[in-house]
């Protein structure tokens, strides 16, 4: 079973090195599509000499100005071929180490689409950034009102789909108001008749602090509560 990594990438020529390789080194039939949305700190440099270095596995994007993380990763799930698609940060919070428990509920037939959650419990969690948490549980909870759906981490990196479903999804965002748009849809999907079944499985999470590169903020938050109310009601 082939699954197909997404890594929309912007200025983090610090860590895309490392996560790219962790990425490959898993025991999956992968190919990784990286979207570099017009990074200005040299990650492009990385960038073209891993492609160089992995010509089989990985397969590498340009855009030529910011659009944002919707933006790249609606270019990335256009060039997949995998029978899965997994989103992956290029930023090191979030663990390959995770992908056996994301992806067994897809390839033991019970799942169409996969939340890793990092507030299920079981894996390893760096504690911060209190506020950061609640708003995450608000527009987790406000989005849940409006799908009637019981997801305890909405705004996860981790959403992993089967290909039927990555097919469907039509990506409008063009920022990070991609995340609540993506549970907007796969709520009201049906494949073949039946309803979208979505789990969640825990995850560990390795968060970082804004001087350390962190990006989202206030802003997308407020960005957040309208596409639950867009992708939901309109």
């Amino acid at each position: 079973m082939k699954l197909s990594v997404v890594m929309p990438v912007y200025n983090e020529r610090h860590t895309v090195r490392a996560i790219v390789e962790r990425v490959l080194a898993t025991p999956h039939d992968i190919e990784l599509v990286i979207v570099d949305d017009e990074s200005t700190d040299g990650t492009r440099d990385v960038l073209d000499q891993i492609q160089a270095d992995f010509p089989d596995q990985v397969r590498y994007y340009k855009h030529d100005h910011n659009q944002g993380k919707g933006a790249a990763l609606r270019t990335g799930f256009a060039h997949t071929t995998g029978d899965i698609v997994l989103i992956q940060d290029a930023d090191l919070e979030y663990t390959p180490d995770d992908y056996p428990a994301l992806l067994k509920p897809i390839v033991d037939g019970m799942a169409d689409v996969v939340y890793g959650s990092r507030f299920l419990g079981g894996g390893t969690h760096r504690c911060h950034l209190f506020w950061h948490y609640v708003g995450n549980k608000l527009l987790t909870t406000f989005s849940n009102m409006m799908t009637n759906l019981n997801l305890t981490d909405m705004e996860t990196c981790y959403k992993v789909f089967r290909r039927e479903v990555a097919d469907q999804i039509k990506i409008e965002s063009d920022r990070f108001g991609v995340e609540p748009e993506f549970t907007a849809k796969v709520a009201r999907m049906r494949i073949e008749g039946e309803r979208c079944r979505i789990y969640e499985v825990p995850i560990s999470y390795f968060g970082r602090s804004f001087s350390e590169g962190k990006k989202i903020g206030v802003k997308d938050g407020f960005q957040a509560i309208w596409c639950i109310l867009k992708f939901n009601l309109f």
